[in-house]
């Protein structure tokens, strides 16, 4: 059964960082796009960030790239997610996701944790 398990959320001050950990198991991804959604009260999930299996390509939305860093350890079946400048509207639960593929403009995952909340104050 495939497991992804998130680390590393709470509550930060704006401006401050967090790093945010995924750790897979059940299965290898190593030759799969592994990466990030978040979704904040009352909004849809929404794509942060991804890496391919080489972590030779990475894929960031607008609103953090610049201040995210995708990441990932194949040896540890791990992602990771380094936050800095972090901004109120970065609060949010955050989810890992695995094998995701991308379908017209959209990105999608087969696979997803059950989610770490970030909390950002002013």
């Amino acid at each position: 059964q495939v497991q992804l398990v998130e680390s590393g959320g709470g509550l930060v001050q704006a401006g401050g960082s967090l790093r945010l950990s995924c750790a897979a198991s059940g299965r290898t991804f190593s030759s799969s796009v592994m990466g990030w959604f978040r979704q904040a009260p009352g909004k849809e999930r929404e794509f942060v960030a991804a890496i391919n299996w080489s972590s030779s390509r990475t894929y960031y939305a607008d609103s953090v790239k610049g201040r995210f860093t995708i990441s990932r350890d194949n040896a540890k079946n791990t992602v990771y997610l380094q936050m800095n400048s972090l901004k109120p509207e970065d609060t949010a639960v955050y989810y890992c996701a695995a094998d995701l593929y991308q379908g017209g403009s959209r990105w999608w995952s087969r696979y997803w944790g059950q989610g770490t909340q970030v909390t950002v104050s002013s």
